[in-house]
């Protein structure tokens, strides 16, 4: 067999195991790495590239280093989620930065972490005054991450007493041109209440490049060609004025009637209407 087919066909088989062995130890081995994982991640890097190309050598020995690696690797990962103590060893521990306001200047020379380079990582979190900081912890991932003081938070919903609706992932129902029913079921609409909503904003679905949808029925859509212009969804804007409007007529028909029992009736229905807009105004105003 020639050189270039036997390279070619170890390369294919280390593609392979290095593929299916990097699934088995997990995402963490493509996100931040501790320093153990950094050094199995470049061995079987290695390896990999060793048992390719090396055709002197015997292959199956290159797959056994291969193999011992990995299982070192996922025994260690194995233990880390078992033992604190060892984990600790392993990965480290998070050392505190600043603590009320004050840099411990101690622990950034344990860190090897000087002043500029402190500064520099709390810009990357928009702080640029260290007076603005109560709070700065170095993760054993070696990232920082800061709580401001109380007054220099951002200010939320909660913090001005507004009640807002709950969040819910929306569901892209169309994807260059092409619906998607899972999506669609899953918020548990279906294909004729998605023709109609594009036929309402006067796109065709073959034009649509991405869809998304919300629970609360309002479909954004984004098309091939960027100069048509798309109405922005208003479906939550209209119920909320359709309910307001129905309210002042029920107050409108109370206030016009001469018959006791009828005003009474009007004049209840109007008082839930009110209360009913008071309770969905926070989920129709987002």
């Amino acid at each position: 067999m020639p050189d270039w087919s036997v390279i070619a066909l170890r390369s294919l088989g280390a593609v392979v195991m290095l593929f299916v062995l990097t699934r088995i130890l997990g995402k963490k081995q493509i996100s931040q790495l501790t320093f153990f994982e950094y050094v199995v991640g470049i061995t079987l890097g290695e390896l990999a590239g060793f048992i390719s190309t090396d055709i002197e050598a015997h292959y199956f020995l290159g797959v056994t280093a291969l193999l011992v690696w990995f299982l070192s690797a996922l025994l260690v990962e194995m233990v880390t989620l078992k033992s604190r103590s060892f984990r600790n060893w392993m990965e480290g521990k998070s050392r505190i930065l600043i603590q009320k306001g004050k840099v411990l200047e101690d622990n950034l020379k344990k860190e090897r972490l000087s002043g500029d380079e402190l500064l520099e990582e709390l810009r990357k979190k928009n702080v640029f005054q260290v007076a603005e900081v109560e709070f700065a912890v170095m993760e054993p991932s070696g990232d920082i991450n800061v709580l401001l003081k109380k007054e220099n938070q951002p200010l939320t919903p909660k913090h001005l007493g507004i009640t807002v609706a709950p969040e819910s992932e929306p569901q892209t129902v169309i994807m260059d041109g092409i619906i998607l029913d899972e999506p669609l079921s899953t918020l548990g609409f279906s294909r004729g209440w998605l023709l109609t909503e594009l036929e309402k904003a006067g796109v065709a679905v073959e034009n649509v490049f991405l869809g998304q949808a919300d629970q609360y029925g309002e479909l954004f859509i984004d098309t091939f060609d960027d100069m048509i212009k798309v109405p922005k969804p208003q479906t939550k804007q209209l119920l909320l004025a359709t309910l307001k409007k129905c309210q002042a007529d029920l107050e409108l028909y109370a206030l016009s009637t001469s018959n006791g029992e009828s005003k009474r009736i009007y004049a209840d229905g109007a008082m839930q209407l009110t209360r009913n807009v008071e309770h969905l105004t926070p989920l129709l105003q987002r």
